[in-house]
């Protein structure tokens, strides 16, 4: 017993210097991972300043930059068309393109990489997205499947973020939200949403103007990922950390693309937003932004 008794704590000794060194060896690797990881998480923001001082957070965050793409979307560049040429410049293009048999509505593409797993869901008529709000936020929200259930959708992704009323379960949508022309929520922000012309636009204009500009449906998020083809710049990695990620681009040709990134599950560890941004690019995104992420990542397709 008492020889079982010195294994265990030895283990756990052993377990707790590599904590140790891992948190504050001379690798800076784990410390920045786990600081930018856990910044960009709403709900687990406070697990880095268990182990880090505000100084060395600070240190680790100010290191990252974002270099936001600049200006509005020029939907005049997006050009509505709805067919499937037979010829395609690489092996991307095929997949968009090409459609599933027996569905001219959607296609659901599965990629995968060496720490990453998800979906492409490309939708090709714009006209059929529309954004729904959960009637039961009083009480707590709805799981995707209910929702988009409830909905009656053939498939839906999650959009803005939210908060949670930790008494009451109530939940409160993030920054602006408009649904249907009309605005719920002013609270400024990063727009993400479709016009009445079913072009992805994103803008920083305010949210009264945004409507009366054409806004159709839009949700508050950052950061945009590409704006008129000009990608976002990221200096290690923004500081956003490896997330699961859902995200929303537009090519030129109109055809929408929702990309949602698995990042719990074994072998998985999400996606930072240059390896985001590159896969927009990757399959002709001409606009794209980052949506909610982390748990909140989810795709529901039949």
């Amino acid at each position: 017993m008492k020889k079982t008794l010195i294994i265990i704590l030895t283990i756990l000794n052993l377990g707790a210097i590599a904590c140790l060194v891992l948190a504050y060896g001379p690798y800076n690797g784990f410390r920045n991972w786990f600081i930018t990881t856990t910044a960009d998480s709403w709900h687990h923001s406070y697990f880095a300043h268990v182990i880090y001082s505000d100084e060395q957070i600070k240190t680790v965050l100010d290191s990252m930059q974002t270099y936001e793409a600049e200006g509005v979307t020029d939907a005049s560049q997006i050009t509505f068309s709805n067919e499937d040429p037979g010829v395609y410049e690489s092996i991307y293009e095929e997949q968009v393109l090409k459609r599933a048999e027996g569905n001219d509505l959607y296609k659901v593409i599965e990629i995968s990489g060496p720490k990453y797993k998800g979906y492409v869901l490309v939708v090709y008529d714009p006209s059929r997205i529309s954004l729904y709000q959960s009637p039961r936020m009083k009480t707590g929200g709805q799981q995707m499947t209910s929702l988009a259930k409830s909905a009656d959708a053939i498939a839906a992704v999650n959009a803005g973020g939210f908060t949670r009323n930790a008494e009451t379960h109530a939940i409160y949508p993030y920054g602006s939200v408009i649904m249907d022309g009309k605005l719920y929520n002013d609270k400024g922000g990063n727009l993400i949403g479709f016009n009445y012309d079913n072009v992805l636009t994103l803008t920083k204009e305010s949210p009264s103007s945004a409507v009366a500009n054409g806004m159709r449906d839009a949700v508050s998020f950052a950061p945009f990922l590409i704006v008129n083809g000009e990608p976002t710049t990221f200096k290690n990695g923004g500081g956003y950390g490896m997330r699961p990620r859902t995200a929303v681009g537009q090519r030129k040709d109109g055809i929408v693309l929702f990309i949602v990134i698995d990042g719990d599950s074994y072998g998985t560890r999400g996606m930072d937003m240059e390896e985001l941004t590159n896969l927009f690019i990757r399959y002709g995104a001409y606009n794209a932004a980052n949506l909610d992420g982390g748990g909140s990542s989810s795709m529901y397709v039949d």
